[in-house]
Order: structure tokens, then sequence, then C-alpha cells
């Protein structure tokens, strides 16, 4: 006997079927590995298990250089993702090479987000010289100070209450150092001093802290007195390699062990290794007991480096991402904003206000010890010359970070910075 088909049936029985909705797939990418990598798949499993009417289909890709090549290459011709992770500070260069399409209110309407949602600072590193939204910021990720409690104990730097105290300026910092190192810290101050990114990140922060500029809104390196604060810092830094108080030339990973391992009392770096230290904590493998604050107001401006990961819908070559799909890549993005609790575990401060704002946050320690930085951080010039993986990153490591090792001294170190950028601004 011959089989009738659903349709065939439906048809005899003069009957109509109603239409399938059709899954939106979504083509995803984005840089994060390790820790970060673990809780966003994470993440991306409990949005697809909640939506089965859009699939998220996720890639991750070589961090920096790498992933924004890539992004730059196959948005071109159509072969990119949907939706893909974005540093803040790359958003000029993304603007430069036009691979970004801009995000609107009815985007926004469709995510359920608005705005005002977010931190003026990250929500400005998100728009173009316009105000045209091009990314929906995800989280605020800062430099902090780690301290080794241990090594401050019997100094004025240790409050009763086990946390830093006293440090209100660079001579009671430089102080601490001096105290940390008569309690047996072999490197009183850790961060990756032969490293692109650790370097950029203090030479900015003491920058930014004097209320100097990288490089203007108008596209002038070092403008007025920069120049002077900018060689200010690399002496700072210079004092702190000649007085043995950091390390020469470490890499990333060897300023992380210099801190894990007790030898540093304070450790300069990314709000990203809270994780690092609770996990070991909890294992009971760090050996000493550490807090972490944001970095003290050492040269009269409080403030320090910061970016932000935030969410771009990158050109589909010469074609446009049909509505259907845009507003399932919104709907996306809205979830993400609304689950980053679980994001600001790796130790980010959540973008979107509703949740840094919320007791669940505010309970999440130490991350929300650091909170406040949120509203004072500074970002990168809004430049397509600076961000992550670019030529202010390579000036940091071929320029400033020979001079604060006694290579050249800082105001030549200075007149070389100025000219790079100036180069490659043309």
């Amino acid at each position: 006997m011959k089989l009738f088909t659903s349709v065939a049936l439906a048809a005899l029985l003069g009957g109509a079927l109603p239409a399938l909705a059709a899954q939106q797939e979504i083509t995803w990418w984005d840089f994060f590995a390790g820790g970060d990598g673990a809780r966003m798949k994470a993440l991306i499993q409990e949005f697809n298990d909640e939506n089965p009417d859009i699939k998220v289909k996720a890639t991750t890709l070589e961090w920096g250089t790498p992933f924004y090549t890539k992004v730059r290459t196959s948005a071109a011709v159509g072969q990119g993702p949907d939706v893909m992770t974005y540093h803040l500070s790359r958003l000029p260069m993304g603007l430069k090479e036009g691979i970004l399409t801009p995000i609107t209110d009815a985007d926004l309407q469709a995510a359920g987000l608005s705005q005002d949602d977010f931190y003026a600072a990250a929500l400005a590193a998100a728009k173009g010289p316009d105000g045209t939204l091009y990314a929906v910021p995800f989280d605020i990720h800062s430099t902090v100070l780690f301290y080794n409690k241990d090594l401050l104990k019997g100094t004025p730097y240790l409050g009763e209450d086990g946390n830093l105290t006293g440090i209100d300026g660079l001579d009671s910092f430089e102080g601490a150092l001096e105290a940390a190192k008569s309690n047996g810290s072999t490197a009183p101050l850790s961060y990756a001093t032969g490293d692109d990114g650790g370097v950029y990140r203090v030479f900015y922060t003491l920058l930014a802290q004097q209320g100097g500029e990288l490089i203007s809104t108008d596209g002038q390196v070092l403008p007025g007195d920069s120049a002077e604060k900018a060689a200010r810092a690399i002496e700072i830094m210079t004092k702190w390699t000649e007085n043995g108080w950091q390390p020469e030339q470490a890499l990333y990973e060897a300023s992380v062990a210099l801190f894990t391992s007790g030898k540093s009392a304070f450790f300069f770096n990314g709000a990203w290794e809270v994780p690092t230290m609770v996990d070991l904590s909890a294992k009971n493998e760090l050996g000493f007991e550490w807090g972490v604050a944001e970095i003290p107001t050492l040269m009269g401006k409080q403030t320090n480096w910061a970016d932000s990961h935030g969410w771009a819908v990158p050109i589909q070559g010469k074609s446009e991402m049909s509505a259907e799909k845009r507003e399932a890549v919104m709907k996306l993005i809205g979830w993400m904003e609304k689950h980053s609790l679980d994001w600001a575990a790796a130790g980010h401060i959540p973008a979107y206000k509703p949740v840094a704002s919320s007791p669940e946050f505010a309970a999440m320690k130490p991350n929300s010890n650091y909170a406040g930085l949120a509203d004072r951080a500074t970002y990168d010039p809004r430049s397509p010359a600076a961000g992550v993986a670019s030529p202010t990153y390579d000036a940091a490591v071929n320029i400033i970070a020979p001079a604060i090792h006694g290579y050249m001294p800082p105001t030549e170190a200075v007149e070389q910075l100025k000219a790079e950028l100036e180069k490659a601004m043309k």
C-alpha cells in the first residue's frame, strides 16, 4: 500500500499545514581562551538550550593581530561571522577598515536594551566620531593592583582590617615598595616589563593620571605638555628598575609567577587574573593572603587604563544580513548582557549597569571591590593607531620597554615614540 506523505494527506483532507519556522543559524567568532573561553562556551551552550529557534555555531580564533586580520579579510568578502567579540579600543581601526555595521536603536530594542543601560565611558568607546554606535559593550576590564598581605605585615600599608591602606601618591607607593623589600620581597612590584601590553598599560596609566594624552581626538601625538608627562612616566618606571623594585624584561607568564610564588608584594595586571588568584587560594596553592584594589592615585588623578569587550556585527561583503537573522543576533546579544554576571566571575566588571548594580554582583568578591573604576577608567586614544595589537603596543615593547631598562633616556624614548606614532598615522 502506498503511504501518503503528511503534505499529501493534508491536501487530501482539504487542510493546510502551518509553516515551520526556520531555525536561525548564527556564525560566531571570539578570541577567548583559558578560563574566559570556558565561561563563554558555557554561556553559548546555555543560550542554545534556552532558544531552540536559534543555533549559535561558535569558533574561537587566536587573540590579537591574527583575529583582527582574519576578521578584516573575511568580512570584506562575505565570509566573516554574523557576530563577533571586539575590543572597543580597536573600534577606530575597524571604522577605518569599513568592516563594522551600525547598531541602531531598533537593534537595541530587539535586544531589549537601551544606551542608558551602559556605563558612559564604555558606551563612548563603542561609538564613532559622529556618535553612531558600532558595538554593544559587554564588560570593562582594567588594570588593578594585586597585593601580598604577608609581605606588608608590620608596615603602615596594611590596615587592621587586612586591606591596603596609606598609599595616596607616588612617594607613599614607593615607600610601600621599599618596605616590602625590607620584609623579604625580592621583586616588590611585578608586571610584564618585557611585554607590549604590560608595559603599555602601566605607562598609559601613569600618563593618564597626570592628565596627559597619548593621541588627541584631532590626531596629535602627545599634544601640549604631554611629551613631558610621558617622559615623567618613563622616568618613574626606570627608577623602579634601578632600585630593584621590578623585574627586568619579564614576560607575561613570568610576571604572574613572581606574584603567585610570593616574591612580589604588588602586581599590576588586568582584573582578568582575579580567577587565577581565587583558584590558587581555593586549592591552598598560593601560600599567602592576597588582596586586590584599584590602582592608587599615584600622579594626581584617580584613573587607570581600561578596555572593553563588546559585540559587533561585521559587514557581509556586498550583501546584507537578513532582517530575521539580525533580529536573532540582537536577541543573542541582549541575552548575553543579561547573563553577564557569569562572565563577571572572570574578573570583569559588567558594562550592563542593571547587572553591575545588582545585589548579586555586589556579593561577588573581590570583583565588586574595584567596581568603582568603571566610572573613572581611561580608555585608549580614539585613533586607528591605538588599541589592542596596534602601533601603540608595538611602540611600548620596542621603545618604552628598552628605556625603562636603561637603554635610552626617557626624553629620547618619547621622541622616538612620537615619531613612530606619527608615522603610523600617515
